[in-house]
């Protein structure tokens, strides 16, 4: 299946996203057609899931919780190693299937790819450690004589809500944390990108998951209420938007939760910084995947004294971006998700400029391709500054005092991860401490990520961390054992 999703399509022959229900693959119903942004033609096929297909999936996934969390931890470890491997075989096939659904440049795809395989390998070396604990009750007199050991136990059934931005990477932390941890999967495929969510689950699938381990569904907001409110899901981990992850809590009722719901990054150049490092640090990541991540550089906030010279050192980086057919290795932005993304962010950029803001940099558009776009000074109320983005635009703000600009940030009602570009230590543990934000970046902006490390926001950015170690502790269960009369203490 893996070869067949990823073969070169012909121009005219729309990849099949089929679903993958109690161990079969299926295409039945009517198809849901996807329209590429950049090629503004349908490139793929998907099938949103049925009654009945939620049903089968759900009688599945409950039976095959206890297959799967028989595996032995260095079964489950294989298996990731192998689906690892096969990451970074097929990352060019990956890479080209992103940039057809998403407009995604194959660069980008290729480095997506190359952060699937680290994951998946991340997540079977999580899978050899879960352990436990031997619990010190002696300490305490009423536990002379009796032993309590710990272990952590797989939850059972696990659903992951992927959004479009990411489709395979962050499916490889959602299913390789999962999996590791002794879990079924019911995967949600965001409707943008149904072939390579399709593909990365026939890719584990080929690197030995039992079919037991993971089901595939396709569909909007209803097939994931649905899922959502399924009573043999213990656990739920999504990203998407506040808006969303709050249906998702609702639908979801008394569950294990892992939310990441976006954010409004910053990154603060003080006047001590190295400013053209800065403004070119800023400029590649403010505008990958045309800005469409939870945290892409959306605002910065210079110095005052170095306000005008990072300006121009920013836009004269920005202008040399290369804008085009994200199948071409020499883009750096393609298309957005949509072309009603894109439009919603022109708007919002003119609407900074009528408010008096200077655009610098682009500000235009072609379909569902938004210039990269610089806007400086808007007023702080401007929408572009206080909501999310997630679109090909840069906000420069100048700022007075570390104080102030902290303040600044912290009035944003999200607070995923921030940048900081200083030398000064003294300002680092302030602004560690004070941001109220989930991470830090010094000198690099908002937008770096290492899969293995802790991440996550707070506020409206969501909560829980998505790392394989920490989602681990969020897809197992703490069962405790006690030895009555029994000590490895002594008894007295």
């Amino acid at each position: 299946m893996l070869h067949d999703v990823l073969k070169p399509a012909k121009a005219d022959v729309p990849t099949e996203a089929p679903a993958y229900v109690a161990g079969r693959w299926t295409s039945e119903g009517p198809p849901a057609k996807r329209v590429g942004p950049f090629v503004r033609d349908v490139v793929t096929h998907s099938y949103p899931a049925t009654a009945e297909q939620l049903e089968t999936a759900r009688e599945f996934a409950r039976d095959g919780a206890r297959m799967v969390a028989a595996l032995a931890p260095a079964t489950r470890a294989a298996v990731l190693d192998r689906a690892a491997r096969l990451a970074a075989e097929y990352r060019a096939g990956f890479a080209r299937l992103i940039a057809l659904e998403l407009g995604k440049p194959v660069k980008d795809g290729l480095g997506e790819m190359d952060r699937v395989a680290d994951t998946f390998a991340v997540c079977a070396g999580e899978a050899r450690h879960i352990g436990g604990e031997n619990v010190p009750v002696a300490g305490w007199a009423r536990g002379v004589g009796n032993t309590a050991l710990t272990y952590r136990a797989p939850a059972g059934v696990a659903l992951a809500i992927t959004p479009f931005n990411a489709p395979a990477n962050l499916l490889a932390h959602k299913l390789g944390a999962s999996f590791a941890a002794g879990n079924t999967t019911l995967v949600k495929a965001p409707p943008q990108a149904p072939a390579t969510t399709a593909a990365m689950v026939a890719l584990v699938l080929e690197a030995g998951m039992p079919a037991e381990a993971v089901q595939l569904l396709h569909g909007g907001g209803d097939v994931g209420a649905a899922l959502c409110a399924a009573s043999e899901v213990a656990v739920i981990s999504f990203t998407g938007s506040p808006e969303t992850g709050a249906a998702v809590a609702r639908a979801a009722g008394a569950k294990r939760l892992v939310l990441e719901l976006g954010g409004n990054a910053a990154t603060i150049v003080c006047a001590d910084a190295d400013v053209a490092h800065a403004a070119a640090t800023c400029a590649r990541t403010g505008y990958t995947n045309s800005g469409q991540s939870c945290i892409s550089v959306q605002r910065v906030y210079v110095q005052r004294e170095r306000y005008d010279e990072f300006l121009a050192t920013f836009c004269t980086e920005v202008r040399g971006l290369t804008v085009g057919d994200p199948l071409d290795p020499a883009t750096d932005v393609g298309s957005m998700v949509d072309e009603d993304a894109a439009t919603r962010v022109e708007k919002w950029i003119s609407q900074a400029g009528a408010q008096g803001a200077r655009v610098l940099v682009g500000g235009g558009r072609d379909g569902a391709t938004l210039h990269p776009t610089v806007v400086a000074a808007p007023p702080a109320d401007a929408t572009l500054v206080t909501e999310e983005a997630f679109g090909a635009l840069v906000a420069v703000l100048p700022f007075d005092t570390l104080a102030e600009v902290v303040d600044t940030c912290n009035r944003s009602r999200f607070g995923l991860q921030a940048g900081l570009f200083t030398n000064d230590i003294a300002t680092i543990i302030h602004a560690w401490r004070e941001l109220q934000v989930g991470g830090l970046i010094v000198n690099g902006s908002s937008n770096y990520r290492l899969d293995h490390v802790p991440f996550g926001g707070v506020k409206d950015s969501g909560f829980g961390r998505e790392a394989p170690k920490q989602m681990i502790d969020d897809y197992t269960v703490i069962k405790t054992l006690i030895l009555r009369g029994m000590s490895i203490w002594g008894q007295a």
